[in-house]
């Protein structure tokens, strides 16, 4: 089982559009409406590869109800933390060429009450779990080091803890040694305080980051593959996309494919970055089922093309 954590999940409405004209009246081609946050997105990956998830999450509201509802029609344990505030809802925006725009709520604020009550759901949660991935960004009212306590009590139950987020929140909880960190090219930038521009850059800082506290770093480089860093050495992968129609959780369905292989090795990289490439071949964030994947198509080595420029180079922002 893989229990996942979400501590600002959110209602998700994605419209595809013919082009995005600033000013004008819209008309939708398609639209969707989807239970949102990483990592929600996690356990509906996890879900839809047929493997037992629960998700802990705090709740509120009509939208936060009909996240839950939305979850269990997907066969997923929801294990809510009923909050006083309103989940919050989020636009997309998708056009045909792959350009995606975003309106992201801020959400509820979390009271000190109901923030150690999301602690103790995962506690409550922990024993059963193969791994724990604690995905997205902290809502108002939980500090920086929220994750870091979370990571901390995980591992005294027992847990492996992989952790998917960014800033302060995940400096402050390298200090509590999760087990794996990901990162994409930006926030990777951002821990350690500069440009990447290769894979030797992206590798260099994965390195820093372990020394920092991480057991091992998976990077999502976007179009530029995947790094894999850990004790065991570094590995790349990457694989051959047709087209891109939405990278709407395609991080996310990553990390959902490397834990449900075993969350360690080239073998969990090959089918994280097969399942990324999955994701963003599919409409807004639809999850990858066993036959959207093509193993066929992902490449894994460990003999790194270090010089090689990023497509999409990581910055400090």
């Amino acid at each position: 089982m893989i229990l996942t954590v979400t501590p600002n999940p959110s209602l998700d409405r994605t419209y595809e559009v013919p082009a995005l004209d600033r000013g004008e009246v819209l008309r939708a081609t398609a639209e969707r409406m989807d239970p949102g946050g990483k990592g929600v997105n996690v356990s509906r990956a996890v879900a839809a590869a047929g493997h037992r998830t629960v998700a802990v999450m705090p709740l509120g509201g009509a939208p936060g109800a009909l996240v839950a509802e939305l979850l269990t029609g997907q066969r997923i344990e929801v294990a809510p933390v009923l909050v006083v505030g309103a989940t919050r809802s989020n636009i997309a925006l998708a056009e045909p060429d792959g350009t995606l725009t975003k309106i992201n709520a801020p959400g509820p604020e979390l009271s000190a009450a109901e923030a150690e009550s999301l602690l103790s759901a995962v506690t409550a949660h922990s024993a059963s779990a193969a791994w724990i991935a604690c995905c997205g960004s902290l809502p108002r009212g939980l500090a920086p080091e929220w994750y870091a306590e979370l990571v901390t009590r995980a591992h005294a139950a027992g847990a492996r803890v992989a952790l998917d987020t960014s800033g302060p929140s995940l400096l402050a909880a390298l200090r509590s040694r999760p087990d794996v960190v990901k990162p994409n090219a930006d926030e990777l930038a951002q821990a350690v305080g500069r440009p990447l521009a290769t894979l030797g850059d992206a590798v260099k800082a994965a390195e820093e980051l372990r020394g920092l506290g991480a057991g091992a770093v998976l990077a999502s480089l976007g179009a530029d593959g995947q790094l894999l860093v850990s004790s065991a050495g570094a590995f790349y992968g990457h694989a051959s996309v047709t087209a891109v129609r939405s990278n709407v959780g395609a991080g996310d369905a990553s990390l959902a494919g490397f834990l449900a292989a075993g969350g360690e090795g080239p073998k969990a990289l090959s089918a994280a970055v097969a399942h990324g490439a999955a994701a963003v071949q599919l409409p807004g964030s639809v999850m990858p089922k066993p036959t959207d994947l093509d193993p066929s198509a992902v490449t894994v080595t460990a003999d790194i093309p270090l010089d090689r420029a990023l497509t999409e180079q990581g910055n400090p922002r």
